[in-house]
């Protein structure tokens, strides 16, 4: 019976070399999956870098258009906002008003396109876990909104009358990275919200905008009347775009108590606020899974 065929039975000695798999289930990557974070957040931004002429220096010019326009129709010689030249004043509030439109322009389309061209499976399939998905999609957008104000900084730095460097660059980074994710939680819940590119518009030009046009970016809020300005203040995005202005002129427009830091923290609430709902919907499936 020695022409028999031999077969080989696992045992200690090559165990070793045999595969194991996880049971059913059991997640393989108990930790955070770095890797595939990275690579989801680098192909969101490849897939806005490749068109930067719409979706970066577009922005960038029709931004720099507001300044021109305000500067020559109501700068005026020598007219002065909160003690700063009119120029220098209105100058950080539209580089964070682009910003904060271009964060939710870019996280509002990612899982939207998903939905109208069938491809959303690339989003859901891969063994990233709701947060992670969350980090990446939102740190491209935050990605963007940068680019979007280096270039719109530099553009105002080139034009003669206004000063445009920072007293305090921790101000610029705290408030500009605080508004983009806010900004680009909000494109989240809209684009898992929205079933086609009409909802995402509705979402821009009924929420985004006037948002944003009633912060505070052309005039200074203390000038208002008293009950305008607890509308003001009850806009989220006028605190976005009061701390990233005080990064660049030290001062602030408003009277309401240790006006930097309340900034911050109600942004830091927003952003928490915001985040969590983003994972519920998420992780709930409610629009994206059949």
């Amino acid at each position: 019976m020695n022409d028999q065929p031999q077969i080989s039975r696992p045992d200690s000695t090559n165990s070793a070399a045999t595969p194991t798999f996880a049971e059913p289930g059991v997640p393989h990557i108990r930790t955070l999956n770095v890797p595939g974070m990275h690579a989801l957040y680098v192909k969101e931004v490849r897939r806005f870098f490749k068109v930067q002429l719409q979706t970066i220096w577009a922005p960038a010019i029709t931004t720099l258009l507001f300044l021109v326009i305000f500067t020559v129709a109501l700068g005026g010689a020598g007219r002065t906002v909160i003690g700063v030249p009119f120029a220098d004043f209105i100058a950080p509030g539209l580089i964070m008003m682009a910003m904060l439109q271009n964060s939710f322009a870019n996280s509002s389309f990612s899982l939207l396109v998903g939905k109208i061209q069938g491809t959303i499976v690339d989003y859901l399939m891969p063994p990233l876990a709701v947060g992670e998905l969350i980090i990446a999609l939102v740190g491209a957008a935050i990605t963007r909104s940068i680019l979007v104000g280096l270039a719109l900084w530099l553009a105002m730095l080139l034009w003669p009358g206004v000063h445009v460097m920072p007293d305090h660059l921790w101000a610029v980074a705290v408030f500009g990275v605080l508004g983009a994710s806010m900004l680009g939680f909000l494109g989240l819940i809209t684009s898992v919200w929205a079933e086609k590119f009409d909802h995402a518009a509705a979402v821009t030009n009924f929420v985004v905008t006037p948002l944003a046009l009633l912060s505070g970016t052309f005039y200074s809020v203390d000038k208002l009347a008293p009950w305008f300005q607890a509308i003001a203040h009850g806009n989220p995005v006028y605190y976005a775009i009061m701390g990233f202005r005080y990064g660049f002129i030290g001062t602030v427009d408003s009277t309401i108590a240790i006006p930097v830091l309340t900034a911050a923290l109600v942004l830091v609430g927003v952003n928490i606020g915001l985040g969590l709902l983003t994972y519920r919907l998420l992780a709930s499936g409610w629009k994206l899974k059949a």
